[in-house]
């Protein structure tokens, strides 16, 4: 398994999630890692994305003042903290990783690694 995600769950509305991913290290090492998300019914969205040394992140405008995403280089992990989750944030969580340094093309949907995805669910 190249991408493995973790950290989904059931939560209430204003409750927040951290999901975690695990990669293999040469799925991680060096990419753009980030996750994506898809609703029931609706197609698959960017929501965050990394740079390989951590210092430059990018962020859908619904996730920028409410998610967090980190990586720790030395576990080959890439985490989201979820804050203040919404109803509307339920949907599946999936791990990417994207060739490069440059998030960019992770925001235009690229991903050349997809997890298999954590459900995230919020109750109102």
């Amino acid at each position: 398994v190249q991408l493995q995600a973790s950290g989904g769950g059931l939560v209430q509305a204003g409750g927040s999630l951290r999901l975690s991913c695990t990669a293999s290290r040469r799925t991680y090492s060096g990419n753009v890692m980030g996750w994506f998300r898809q609703a029931p019914g609706k197609e698959r969205e960017f929501v965050a994305a990394i740079s390989p040394s951590g210092g430059s992140t990018d962020y859908a405008d619904f996730a920028k003042a409410r998610f967090t995403i980190s990586r720790d280089n030395a576990k080959n992990t890439v985490d989201l903290q979820m804050n203040n989750l919404q109803p509307e944030d339920t949907a599946v969580y999936y791990c990417a990783a994207t060739y490069g340094s440059s998030t960019v093309y992770m925001k235009l949907g690229v991903s050349d690694y997809l997890g298999q995805g954590t459900l995230v669910t919020v109750s109102s």
